[in-house]
């Protein structure tokens, strides 16, 4: 397998979740059907300050030096992303202490494939559908600078998943390493969705989509 191949395994073997996380009840979930704009900005404060933390957490340990790097890179742009989406609140927004479910179990890996896979890769397509969202409500708020802030995120967060799959490339030298990579990726996919989907039950709102 190569990391062409990965992605677009992890992305069929998913496809369900990451359709129904890349459509409009999103939002619904993650700001608790209040679809304001303070609590858009909010939802996104939290999802940059948990990635932030996330990948902190990792390059303090992290033993491989291309990862270490890959991870302080990742957490300095989750940083300013985190800085940006702030300064475009107009009140103080607390940041959650603890993790969603997701980063709670990215920051339980140990392993630097199954970071790399988990967090950079399984994680970096949920954000993209995250992303694509808040483009779509800043547009619908005819609010261009908003929209245009969060491409430049998206865009960012897909050169992150780039960045990802080439030390896949590197890192995996067996079949088992990329089952490995494609077990954990899938199953971070699984857990954001898994969250998505109780959020929208909480509001009595069914996760498929319309037929």
């Amino acid at each position: 397998m190569d990391a062409d191949a990965f992605r677009d395994a992890v992305e069929d073997a998913k496809q369900t979740e990451l359709d129904r996380l890349g459509s409009s009840k999103l939002l619904i979930a993650l700001t608790e059907a209040d679809l304001s704009e303070p609590a858009v900005l909010r939802a996104a404060a939290f999802s940059e300050h948990a990635a932030r933390e996330t990948f902190s957490e990792w390059a303090a340990d992290e033993a491989v030096d291309s990862a270490r790097a890959a991870f302080e890179s990742t957490a300095e742009q989750e940083a300013e992303h985190l800085q940006r989406v702030l300064e475009c609140h107009d009140e103080d927004i607390e940041l959650p202490e603890e993790p969603g479910p997701m980063h709670a179990y990215l920051r339980g890996r140990d392993d630097t494939i199954e970071r790399v896979a988990a967090g950079m890769v399984g994680r970096g397509l949920v954000s993209l559908r995250t992303h694509t969202q808040v483009i779509s409500f800043f547009i619908n708020e005819a609010d261009p600078a908003g929209a245009d802030l969060f491409r430049d995120l998206k865009r960012e967060t897909d050169a992150t998943l780039t960045t990802g799959l080439d030390l896949l490339d590197d890192l995996c030298e067996s079949d088992d390493d990329w089952e490995r990579a494609q077990m954990v990726a899938e199953y971070v996919i699984q857990v954001a969705y898994d969250d998505y989907a109780d959020g929208l039950a909480e509001l009595g709102v069914d996760p498929k989509p319309l037929c």
